[in-house]
């Protein structure tokens, strides 16, 4: 498969001329490209050594006996036949997780060896991370991926113009209506093809929806698979179940006794935790809104789960794809429940890498009324609320309830419409929350 390229990109190319430049940490998911991504960033090196230290024990064997930087870059060259020269070679430790020592030396390099690029990444990684109280705080770069955005998705469908027509719209300057179908047809595709690369990949390659549903399949297993690997004392069906629960709740405030009747609420929380921390779900916390930093009000007994990628959701419920692409009105009760998955998810691919974003929603419920805002979001000093639509219609209350609670200005409505106006409520369309995440609109 060819290499797709992606936005972080931009950000290991920053890293890499950065005067302070420390060893970067690659973190996401299994399966989100970043072995690939930092092949493809070695071709921009004159020597390039990858040392997989799941793999290759007798380069784990290093870092177990050697903590001098300067010393086991000597082996590493040694053992992979390839000069490491500071500032001409890259060196990336994959799989890192398989070796405490390896991650713990990594504030070595940024101490006494910050010539050399390093880069790291590992499967699971964040367990690894959690049982080592301190392994380079101030002295290592983190950077985040997930998988593919919906303007990734277009470069790699090589949609250059239409990704640059989207971006360059607004409230006030609305796509023409043939650009916005186009814009819909290749949104609804992304639903189902998803973010994860080689669906992606193979998708581009064969423009085949089943081929690509086929590779969700496998990587789905692969996931469930993974669950025996997180923690030994929970059981894996558990771990299955509070996984499905996610699903089945989407956009829903979580309820834990909905989950599996063979555990507590402890253990569905402890689950939750570690699925979290596998990059395989998401939480969006309720937040007051009263003012920034939208965490400093949160309520904990109230929270809502997200999986991180459209479509696998849709292959675990087995939605039908014709009512996705054709838009049906007929039975697709989850239809909602995508959009709201699909902006949720894009609020956190368009974040700033350097930091692993939070979600917040608003809620009100009394006796004599409900209220829910799907997203709050911070630009600058403001406070932006966001209600998602699946459709072309529907009533904005608890919106503009809201906004008149909170005394906010501005509000944010994103649905299948073209980019429009309601008095203080600009509308984006679903296929554009990339755009009211900038700082300035023209």
């Amino acid at each position: 498969m060819n290499f797709l390229l992606r936005n972080l990109e931009k950000d290991l190319l920053h890293w890499k001329v950065s005067t302070h430049r420390q060893p970067l940490l690659l973190r996401g998911a299994r399966q989100v490209g970043k072995t690939s991504l930092v092949r493809f960033f070695g071709k921009k090196f004159k020597y390039f050594v990858e040392v997989n230290l799941e793999q290759n024990t007798k380069a784990r064997m290093v870092f177990d006996n050697f903590s001098d930087p300067l010393e086991i870059a000597q082996q590493l060259s040694i053992l992979y036949d390839t000069p490491i020269v500071p500032n001409e070679t890259l060196l990336f430790l994959d799989e890192i997780q398989s070796s405490p020592k390896a991650i713990q030396t990594l504030r070595y390099f940024s101490e006494q060896f910050p010539q050399l690029h390093v880069i790291a990444a590992g499967s699971l990684l964040e367990f690894a991370l959690e049982g080592l109280s301190s392994f380079g705080v101030g002295r290592i770069t983190s950077l985040f991926l997930y998988p593919f955005s919906f303007s990734e998705f277009l470069q790699a469908a090589k949609k250059e113009l239409l990704l640059k027509e989207i971006q360059n719209a607004s409230p006030t300057k609305p796509l023409s209506e043939s650009v916005h179908n186009l814009a819909l047809v290749w949104y609804k595709k992304f639903l189902i093809v998803g973010g994860m690369p080689k669906a992606v990949s193979v998708y581009l390659e064969s423009q085949d929806l089943i081929t690509a549903q086929n590779v969700l399949d496998q990587l789905i297993n692969t996931y469930v698979d993974d669950f025996a690997k997180y923690r030994k004392r929970i059981p894996t069906l558990v771990l299955k179940d509070v996984f499905d629960a996610v699903i089945q709740q989407n956009g829903r405030k979580f309820i834990y006794t909905k989950t599996s009747q063979q555990s507590t609420i402890y253990l569905v929380k402890q689950c939750l935790e570690l699925l979290e921390m596998a990059g395989l779900i998401y939480v969006i916390q309720h937040s007051a809104g009263n003012g920034i930093p939208l965490g400093a009000e949160t309520n904990s007994k109230h929270k809502k789960y997200m999986i991180l990628d459209t479509a696998i959701f849709q292959r675990i419920l087995g939605l039908d794809l014709i009512d996705i692409l054709l838009d049906t009105e007929s039975a697709l009760v989850n239809k909602g429940q995508i959009a709201e998955l699909s902006v949720g998810l894009e609020l956190l691919k368009n974040a700033s890498p350097q930091r692993k974003p939070s979600l917040y929603y608003w809620k009100r419920e009394t006796k004599n009324s409900h209220a829910e805002v799907d997203f709050l979001i911070q630009k600058g000093l403001d406070i932006v609320p966001i209600e998602v639509k699946s459709g072309k219609h529907g009533k904005m209350q608890s919106l503009n309830m809201f906004l008149n609670e909170k005394k906010i200005s501005k509000g944010i409505r994103t649905s299948q419409e073209n980019f429009s106006t309601y008095g203080n409520i600009d509308v984006y369309p679903l296929y554009a929350v990339e755009n009211l995440l900038k700082p300035t609109q023209t």
